[in-house]
């Protein structure tokens, strides 16, 4: 499955990281930790193992930045 997370649209607020702290974390200066490694939207690879949190994270995001694939 894929993940992927629209940078535009999130603002750090961290629900994501509560919600799958194994998939998704806040660096240093509270921003997500994706952003060091892309710019508009990133996307990962998944694995099925972390279904449960994934779509729980992308439930939770209150800008809806978060979409799930496959």
């Amino acid at each position: 499955m894929k993940v992927a997370v629209d940078l535009n649209k999130c603002q750090d607020h961290g629900q994501c990281v509560y919600a799958a702290p194994e998939l998704f974390a806040l660096d240093d200066d509270g921003r997500l930790s994706l952003r060091a490694r892309a710019t508009d939207v990133y996307t990962a690879d998944v694995d099925e193992a972390n279904a449960e949190e994934l779509y729980e994270a992308a439930e939770v995001c209150p800008l809806q930045a978060i979409t799930v694939h496959g």
